[in-house]
């Protein structure tokens, strides 16, 4: 009895050798969802910084917004806006497409979501090509480009992932069973979108 008990245990420890136990998972979420997340909130903490410098010219130091002799693009920024608001919206119905297994409605939202962020893009830098101001001019200026510059740096990162997220959707790679790399871009984007809102209602409409 003892000599058959001594097999098992051999038996059940070869068994574990040869299929080791699945790593434990400390946390629900995916590894991509909290890379991703934790990544945003890193961000967060870098636009924070440069909101911060933001007001202390403005209001500890009291000075005028914008510099005195310049104006900005209001109405443009704000075509601009909506262009980047609608983009949420059609990434938003490319995912939703794909949970469902829609594929050519996932192709089209993720097409038209990378040429309005295209297209915002495009529109900023020729903002910057015809404002009349350069980033040396004054401190109000200076934090104007940092800020608008480094959203428009997140657009650009955004853009890059939402082409490879169009070459893969072309190619038929997602499925409503494996669709993460189409929803952890999405997410992204969706906090491009949320940060510009603020972004523009701080630097541009107050």
């Amino acid at each position: 009895m003892e000599a058959a008990s001594i097999a098992h245990g051999a038996a059940h420890a070869d068994h574990h050798a040869d299929h080791p136990p699945p790593a434990n998972r400390s946390s629900r979420a995916e590894p991509q969802m909290l890379g991703m997340l934790l990544f945003i909130i890193s961000e967060v903490m870098v636009f924070g910084a440069f909101f911060t410098a933001y007001f202390f010219i403005r209001v500890g130091e009291g000075n005028p917004w914008p510099a005195p002799g310049t104006k900005l693009p209001v109405e443009v920024a704000g075509v601009n806006t909506a262009i980047l608001v609608s983009s949420s919206f059609t990434m938003h119905w490319a995912q939703t497409a794909i949970k469902k297994g829609n594929r050519f409605a996932l192709k089209a939202g993720m097409l038209t979501t990378f040429v309005l962020g295209a297209t915002f893009l495009f529109v900023q830098i020729n903002e910057y090509a015809n404002i009349g101001f350069a980033p040396q001019d004054h401190a109000q200026q200076t934090i104007f480009y940092s800020l608008t510059g480094l959203h428009g740096a997140h657009v650009f990162i955004g853009l890059c992932l939402l082409l490879f997220v169009n070459i893969r959707a072309f190619r038929g790679h997602y499925s409503p069973e494996e669709h993460r790399g189409v929803e952890v871009p999405g997410i992204y984007w969706h906090f491009v979108d949320i940060m510009w809102i603020i972004v523009y209602t701080t630097v541009y409409i107050l």
